[in-house]
């Protein structure tokens, strides 16, 4: 009980997001609004079990290489990619961290599909990206839209899908201890994570059970 009322106070704060606990008791946490309708549950087979475990080293590894903190990492990989390392985005991002082309070549990974050298990379640039803002929260936002959208409005830019992503990544940081956490893409394309099961209004196709 004390995380799930860690995990609701951390995120009833954020700007764009959407933060309620249904007629379950399960909280949620969205980008999308709370649907209106009574809902049912999903099917066991529409979930995809993700040992996140696996990469622990790795994170700690280069969190110790290259001095970024490894629950930083850990949040920016559950919100990209879900710890799917074979994860490609619509606009092309690849891998756990889901790093451009340029910058997955940039920052030395030559196989950015292959788990390591996707971490190694995206945590270099992460490195980068703190040294160069002096702050984490703006660090983050610059992983997301891009150093030149960052310098341009002088912070955080106005983009919807930028500030959901700070929010998102700084609250999974934040939070003390590892935990379950369940996440999926809702049918407008929205990123929906929530501490238990989401409903089938909220996604559209496999859900991600991260452990």
């Amino acid at each position: 009980m004390r995380f799930v009322a860690v995990f609701l106070i951390s995120f009833l704060l954020i700007g764009d997001i959407v933060t309620y606990v249904d007629e379950n008791g399960r909280i949620v946490v969205t980008n999308v609004n709370r649907p209106k309708k009574k809902r049912k549950k999903l099917k066991r087979r529409n979930f995809r079990q993700v040992n996140s475990s696996i990469y622990d080293y790795i994170i700690n590894e280069k969190a110790r290489k290259y001095g970024v903190e490894p629950s930083l990492i850990r949040a920016i990989i559950a919100v990209e990619s879900g710890f799917n390392p074979r994860a490609v985005s619509r606009k092309g991002a690849i891998g756990l961290m889901q790093l451009m082309p340029s910058t997955a070549s940039l920052f030395g990974a030559r196989d950015p599909f292959d788990p390591e050298q996707n971490i190694e990379a995206g945590v270099r640039y992460l490195r980068y990206l703190i040294k160069k803002f002096g702050n984490k929260r703006l660090a983050v936002a610059a992983y997301n839209a891009g150093e030149t959208a960052v310098k341009r409005y002088n912070g955080i830019p106005p983009y919807r899908e930028t500030k959901n992503f700070v929010s998102m990544v700084m609250r999974l940081h934040n939070m003390k201890r590892k935990t379950i956490i369940y996440r999926c893409i809702g049918k407008s394309g929205s990123v929906v994570l929530s501490n238990s099961p989401p409903l089938p209004e909220e996604c559209a196709g496999q859900i991600e059970v991260i452990k």
